[in-house]
Formats: C-alpha cells, sequence, structure tokens
C-alpha cells in the first residue's frame, strides 16, 4: 500500500490505496517571493493599458469625485482578497492616495447565478483595512431585475444585462482567479463580468446545452471555444478600465499576477497556467481516484473533478470522489441544480442531453453543471460512481447520482471516514469487475478539479 493526500477543504488527509496505484499530479509552480513586491509591479507594468495610478488620475481628471467599483469573486474561488498575498488593498491605498474617497468605493461580488456571501463570509475573505474605511460591499443579484441594465445583444443573440452598479461607476476593476475551465477554457479575466455580473436570462445561451456540446468548450481552449467567445463579447459590452487576475499552485500561494486589459492580461494568465496545470498520462484506468478540492463546497463545484476524472476512466470503469461540501445552505446546490440533477439520475445521462438540447427544451438555470455531469455518466454507468461527502444526509444522496458513499465510511473522524470510503470503493469495484484488487489499473488525481488530464504530454 501507498499513503496518499486528500485536499479536503482547507485541510490534507491521509489515505492508503493499492501499490499499483499511478499517482498523476500537474508540474505546478513555485510561490512567489515578496509577494506585495510582485503586485506592485504589476499594477506599475500592466499587460496592454496605462499604469494603474495614470488610469486614476485620467479619471480624475474627468470628474472631481468619480465612483470605482472592484469586481472580486465570490467564496467558491480562493483569490487572495487578504493576507500577505491579497491583491484587494493595494488597489484600494493607490486609488485613496490618488484622491478616491472611500465612501466613492464599492467592492462588488460576482455571484453570478450563485448565492450572495453572508456577512461573516464577507468578512472572512476581505483585508479588515478595507472594511474599517467604510467601503460598501455589496453581493451582485443576477434575479433583481431593478439592478440590472440592458447593453442590447451578442452576435449569439444573447441579450445582455449587466450589474447597473457596475456600469455606472466611473472606475471599473476586475479581480479574480485564472484557472484551467471546463467550459469556457479558463476562468479570470471576462468571466469577472460574464457571468458574474450578468442577469439570470444571461446565461441561456451563454451556458446553453448546444454551446457546452461544443467540442471546444473545454479545460484550456480559448480558440474556436464559444463559451469563452460569449463571455469576452458580453464583458467588452460592459467594459472594464483594469484587471488584476492571479495564478495559484496547489498551495494556493500565488505564482503569478496579470494586470491590465481585460482581455490582453488575461491571456498572458492562461498562457502561464497552460504551463503548470496539464497532468500527463499514457493510458486510461479502471478505476479513478479524486476528490473535490477547495473550490467543491458543494456537489455542484464537484463537477469539474468528475469532468477531469472523464479523461482518464476507461469506458465503464468507476471513478471514485470524496469532497468536503461545505457549503452552509445545501452540500448539493440550488433547487433549480438539485432538480435537474435528479431529473438526470431518473433518466440517465444520454436521455438528460437529448432532452436539454431539444427545441421543447424551457432553459433552467444551473443545469449546464448537470450536463457536464451527464458527460462522464455516458462514459460509465451512474452506478460505477461512487461519492462521499461527510456533509451529505441520506436524502442528499438521494438526489445525487452513484454510490451512497457513506455505506463504506466507518470511524470517528474525517479522515478515517474518507480512508475506508476510498479503500471501500476501491473493494467492490475489484469485486464488480471480477479482479482482484492487485488486478486493478488505479490512478489518482492529485488535483482533483485543477489538474487537467493530457494524453501524451511530456
Amino acid at each position: 500500500m501507498k499513503n496518499i493526500p486528500i485536499p479536503f477543504g482547507s485541510e490534507s488527509l491521509s489515505c492508503a490505496v493499492p501499490e499499483q496505484t499511478d499517482i498523476l499530479a500537474m508540474a505546478g509552480s513555485t510561490a512567489l517571493e515578496a509577494c506585495q513586491d510582485r503586485i506592485a509591479d504589476s499594477l506599475a507594468e500592466p499587460i496592454g493599458t496605462p499604469i494603474f495610478r495614470t488610469i486614476i488620475r485620467q479619471k480624475l481628471d474627468g470628474t472631481a469625485e468619480p465612483t470605482a467599483v472592484i469586481v472580486i469573486s465570490d467564496n467558491t474561488r480562493p483569490v487572495p482578497y487578504t493576507g500577505e498575498q491579497g491583491i484587494l488593498w493595494p488597489l484600494v491605498d493607490q486609488m485613496i492616495s490618488e484622491g478616491v474617497k472611500p465612501k466613492n468605493i464599492t467592492v462588488l461580488v460576482a455571484t453570478g447565478t450563485h448565492r450572495a456571501l453572508t456577512t461573516t463570509e464577507t468578512k472572512k475573505m476581505i483585508d479588515a483595512r478595507v472594511l474599517d474605511l467604510g467601503i460598501a460591499v455589496i453581493n451582485h443579484d443576477c434575479k433583481d431585475e431593478e439592478s440590472l441594465t440592458y447593453l442590447g445583444t451578442t452576435v449569439r443573440g444573447t441579450e445582455v444585462y449587466i450589474d447597473r452598479v457596475y456600469l455606472e461607476a466611473d472606475i471599473k476593476i476586475l479581480t479574480g482567479l485564472v484557472e484551467s475551465h471546463f467550459m469556457a477554457g479558463a476562468s479570470g479575466g471576462r468571466k469577472s463580468i460574464c457571468p458574474g455580473l450578468i442577469g439570470e436570462d444571461t446565461t441561456f445561451i451563454f451556458h446553453g446545452p448546444k454551446m457546452l456540446a461544443d467540442p471546444n468548450s473545454d479545460d484550456l481552449v480559448l480558440e474556436g471555444n464559444p463559451c469563452h467567445e460569449e463571455a469576452l463579447e458580453v464583458a467588452q459590452k460592459a467594459g472594464a478600465d483594469f484587471i488584476v487576475n492571479v495564478v495559484l499552485n496547489n498551495d494556493l500561494d500565488v505564482t503569478g499576477v496579470f494586470s491590465g486589459d481585460l482581455q490582453k492580461a488575461h491571456e498572458a494568465a492562461v498562457a502561464s497556467v497552460k504551463k503548470h496545470v496539464g497532468v500527463p498520462y499514457e493510458k486510461e484506468y479502471d478505476v479513478v481516484i479524486t476528490h473535490g478540492g477547495f473550490v467543491g463546497i458543494n456537489h455542484y463545484q464537484v463537477a469539474k473533478a468528475g469532468s477531469a476524472a472523464k479523461k482518464v476512466v476507461k469506458p465503464g470503469g468507476y471513478v471514485i470522489i470524496a469532497a468536503d461540501n461545505s457549503d452552509g445552505t445545501n452540500p448539493v446546490g440550488a433547487i433549480t441544480y438539485r432538480t435537474t440533477l435528479q431529473l438526470m439520475k431518473l433518466i440517465g445521462a444520454s436521455n438528460f442531453i437529448k432532452l436539454i438540447c431539444s427545441d421543447d427544451w424551457s432553459f433552467i438555470p444551473e443545469q449546464w453543471q448537470v450536463q457536464k455531469w451527464a458527460e462522464l455518466f455516458e462514459k460509465i454507468p451512474l452506478d460505477h460512481f461512487y461519492y462521499y461527502s461527510p456533509q451529505f444526509t441520506s436524502a442528499h444522496y438521494e438526489l445525487c447520482p452513484g454510490i451512497d458513499g457513506s455505506r463504506f465510511s466507518e470511524g470517528e473522524t474525517v479522515d478515517l471516514k474518507v480512508a475506508s470510503f476510498i479503500a471501500g470503493s476501491i473493494a467492490d469495484a475489484a469485486k464488480r469487475l471480477g479482479k482482484g484488487i492487485d488486478e486493478l489499473e488505479i490512478c489518482y488525481l492529485t488535483d482533483g478539479p485543477y489538474g487537467i488530464p493530457v494524453k501524451g504530454m511530456l
């Protein structure tokens, strides 16, 4: 047997797996030294725009009291907004030093279709110095039509509604994390606006089933990716004066800061990500073990891990996922996600995809994530999927596809439960395959939803 580390929320657990298990990992990258200095350098040497201070001075020349909005990600992304690697305070500090008043600055949480952050969550995420200045922190609400402004339609016919607070600000700044994304190619950049600040109806084409069925709507693909192209067009309609995006490693340390133009700085960040997140593999496996990572606060987010596992599992093989679904609202996800997930479980993956691509189907928000799960379950049967979350009850397992992993979990502590879940799932898969455990071809995706398997990659 060999031990593997299982990232579980903010913790790391240790589990034993059979000796022949292949450990598949991305190359990774080294944390920046003197991170605050590197952030300052990025603001002073941006990509494709004047330096940040120059932009602020130009805005001040146009109006005595310009308003500013800084868009931040919600708590499903580990963007460093506080601490020694925090990117929020340097922006606020430079604006104030140039003459922008704190009362005219708003921090806007780009929730997209996700729920609003609680006050406790906000305080945990944001640099205390920002809150001490009395700077307003508000959540975008995609369902509040009164808070949205119509900007016309895209070439694909998407009706664009954007958060009014953002559009009316004199200074528009986007922040975020660039990592691989299983629909849009990569997160960050334009995604702070689309889907971060759009109206719910705007998601209907952006995350529509036919667009996501395009083979280019995949990890690390920008060119020809309709999801990326749509998001970029929407973001360009809304406009942005400056972006600050970071790239992180497995330890959630900043490895790169990319500031400047909405498109150019984002493309530079994506190029950096591509060098580090590819996971080389040569074959497909009977059993694939993975985890939900930091992002896996609910089952909805863990679809990213399922999408990565799909690339390396044999047709008809088995996938095992452990996840810390810590979202206190619901460990599965929102009601629209739970509803469509249950539908997919009832009618099967292929029938679900056919249904949502039908002209008679009425689009349901968050069906896109279920569609990505369905792509996994077109490759393996629903009952070849083992899932365990310590936050799940029997009712949650009833909603979700796959085998209730709690039947294998034993022990008093989470680490023991996860370890026994993985061991029990492997043993069950071996029995169903008619093989001994030592005969199984097994791999462990160390990086969970973050590493992207690339066959033959050197």
